[in-house]
């Protein structure tokens, strides 16, 4: 099992929405380095779900449920989707801010690759993380 951060505009899709929906299909990803991290995905990766633009903090997580497949919303080109499912809400949402001075959080892709909306994360980012939103994946 690998973990992921997946990046959207709450005014867009929210967590929130996720939740509400109980599956969703992630499409949309026209950057070809987030688009290979999609199609790296297995299913029951997990997704943490930051909000961008607006509020600026991981809120939830998620997981994926169908891998890659071609995206149906995608006029031109190669582009994938994947579809997923809520696990949680978080018990506390962690900020970009809290993250960036965090001082093992320093190589997270949301620091370092930030204008990606799909990234890897690695297993003790992934428990850093769980510890500063005070939640338990299981």
């Amino acid at each position: 099992m690998s973990f992921w951060l997946i990046k959207s505009e709450p005014f867009v899709f929210s967590f929130s929405n996720l939740m509400e929906d109980g599956i969703s299909m992630w499409d949309g990803v026209r950057n070809y380095g987030a688009r290979n991290f999609l199609r790296a995905m297995e299913r029951d990766d997990i997704l943490l779900f930051y909000h961008s633009n607006e509020g600026l903090e991981i809120v939830g997580i998620a997981k994926v449920l169908h891998t890659a497949y071609p995206d149906p919303t995608a006029e031109k080109g190669d582009w994938s989707a994947i579809d997923i499912v809520p696990v949680k809400k978080l018990n506390r949402a962690v900020s970009l801010k809290e993250i960036k001075q965090h001082p093992e959080l320093q190589d997270i892709g949301l620091i370092k690759q930030s204008r990606l909306s799909v990234m890897p994360v690695t297993d003790a980012q992934f428990d850093i993380i769980m510890q500063l939103s005070e939640t338990k994946l299981h």
